[in-house]
Protein backbone atom coordinates (compact mmCIF):
# COMPACT_ATOMS: atom_id res chain seq x y z
CA UNK A 1 0.00 0.00 0.00
CA UNK A 2 3.20 2.67 0.71
CA UNK A 3 4.32 1.68 -2.68
CA UNK A 4 1.19 2.59 -4.45
CA UNK A 5 1.22 5.81 -2.55
CA UNK A 6 4.59 6.66 -3.07
CA UNK A 7 4.11 5.87 -6.91
CA UNK A 8 0.92 8.34 -6.88
CA UNK A 9 2.88 11.24 -5.28
CA UNK A 10 5.74 10.74 -7.82
CA UNK A 11 3.62 10.79 -10.63
CA UNK A 12 1.70 13.87 -9.35
CA UNK A 13 4.91 15.42 -8.76
CA UNK A 14 6.09 14.50 -11.97
CA UNK A 15 3.34 15.88 -13.87
CA UNK A 16 3.33 19.22 -11.96
CA UNK A 17 6.90 19.43 -13.31
CA UNK A 18 6.38 18.99 -16.44
CA UNK A 19 3.14 21.21 -16.60
CA UNK A 20 5.70 24.33 -15.38
CA UNK A 21 8.63 23.20 -17.56
CA UNK A 22 5.87 23.14 -20.44
CA UNK A 23 4.42 26.89 -19.39
CA UNK A 24 8.05 27.68 -19.06
CA UNK A 25 8.73 27.15 -22.71
CA UNK A 26 5.61 27.83 -24.12
CA UNK A 27 4.96 31.36 -23.14
CA UNK A 28 6.44 34.83 -24.78
CA UNK A 29 9.69 35.84 -23.89
CA UNK A 30 9.46 39.08 -25.11
CA UNK A 31 9.11 41.37 -22.31
CA UNK A 32 6.22 44.40 -22.81
CA UNK A 33 8.02 47.80 -23.52
CA UNK A 34 7.51 50.61 -20.69
CA UNK A 35 7.61 53.13 -23.31
CA UNK A 36 5.47 53.01 -26.11
CA UNK A 37 6.65 55.40 -29.09
CA UNK A 38 4.17 56.74 -31.63
CA UNK A 39 4.57 56.58 -35.53
CA UNK A 40 5.87 59.12 -37.01
CA UNK A 41 3.75 59.18 -39.69
CA UNK A 42 0.35 58.72 -37.73
CA UNK A 43 1.20 61.87 -35.99
CA UNK A 44 2.00 63.99 -38.99
CA UNK A 45 -1.55 62.53 -40.43
CA UNK A 46 -3.07 63.79 -37.15
CA UNK A 47 -1.34 67.27 -36.99
CA UNK A 48 -2.29 67.46 -40.93
CA UNK A 49 -5.96 66.53 -39.93
CA UNK A 50 -5.94 69.80 -37.04
CA UNK A 51 -4.31 72.01 -39.40
CA UNK A 52 -7.26 71.21 -41.97
CA UNK A 53 -9.93 71.91 -39.52
CA UNK A 54 -8.19 74.99 -38.08
CA UNK A 55 -7.78 76.08 -41.24
CA UNK A 56 -11.74 75.33 -42.24
CA UNK A 57 -13.00 77.43 -39.14
CA UNK A 58 -10.63 80.40 -39.31
CA UNK A 59 -12.58 80.75 -43.38
CA UNK A 60 -16.16 81.13 -40.82
CA UNK A 61 -17.26 84.60 -40.71
CA UNK A 62 -20.14 84.60 -38.38
CA UNK A 63 -22.76 87.43 -39.12
CA UNK A 64 -26.30 88.35 -38.48
CA UNK A 65 -27.63 87.59 -41.00
CA UNK A 66 -29.20 84.70 -39.88
CA UNK A 67 -31.79 86.38 -37.23
CA UNK A 68 -33.22 87.30 -40.29
CA UNK A 69 -33.65 84.72 -42.00
CA UNK A 70 -37.22 83.01 -42.30
CA UNK A 71 -36.75 79.18 -40.68
CA UNK A 72 -35.21 81.36 -37.74
CA UNK A 73 -37.98 83.59 -37.48
CA UNK A 74 -40.49 80.64 -37.93
CA UNK A 75 -38.93 78.82 -34.46
CA UNK A 76 -41.17 78.90 -31.32
CA UNK A 77 -40.26 79.12 -27.66
CA UNK A 78 -41.01 76.09 -25.55
CA UNK A 79 -39.97 76.62 -22.83
CA UNK A 80 -41.88 77.10 -19.42
CA UNK A 81 -41.51 80.03 -16.52
CA UNK A 82 -39.95 79.25 -13.47
CA UNK A 83 -41.87 79.89 -10.58
CA UNK A 84 -40.05 81.20 -7.58
CA UNK A 85 -39.90 78.62 -4.55
CA UNK A 86 -39.87 79.72 -0.53
CA UNK A 87 -36.70 79.50 0.99
CA UNK A 88 -35.79 76.28 3.23
CA UNK A 89 -34.58 76.28 6.99
CA UNK A 90 -30.90 77.77 6.93
CA UNK A 91 -29.84 74.63 8.29
CA UNK A 92 -31.77 71.53 6.67
CA UNK A 93 -29.54 68.68 8.78
CA UNK A 94 -30.03 70.70 12.05
CA UNK A 95 -33.06 68.72 14.17
CA UNK A 96 -36.78 70.01 14.14
CA UNK A 97 -38.36 72.55 16.27
CA UNK A 98 -34.71 74.54 17.03
CA UNK A 99 -34.90 77.19 15.00
CA UNK A 100 -31.34 78.55 13.74
CA UNK A 101 -30.88 82.16 13.42
CA UNK A 102 -27.77 84.34 12.74
CA UNK A 103 -26.24 87.31 14.67
CA UNK A 104 -24.67 89.60 12.45
CA UNK A 105 -22.36 91.17 15.54
CA UNK A 106 -20.80 87.68 16.41
CA UNK A 107 -21.00 85.71 13.28
CA UNK A 108 -22.16 82.54 15.47
CA UNK A 109 -25.75 80.80 15.55
CA UNK A 110 -27.54 80.73 18.65
CA UNK A 111 -29.88 77.62 19.19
Amino acid sequence: MFKQNKLLILLGAGIVAAAVIWYSFMRDKTPAPLLQTQDLTAGNAIESDVVTVLLQLQAVSLSGTIFSDPAFISLQDFGREIVPEPVGRPNPFAPLGRNVTSTSTTGRTSQ
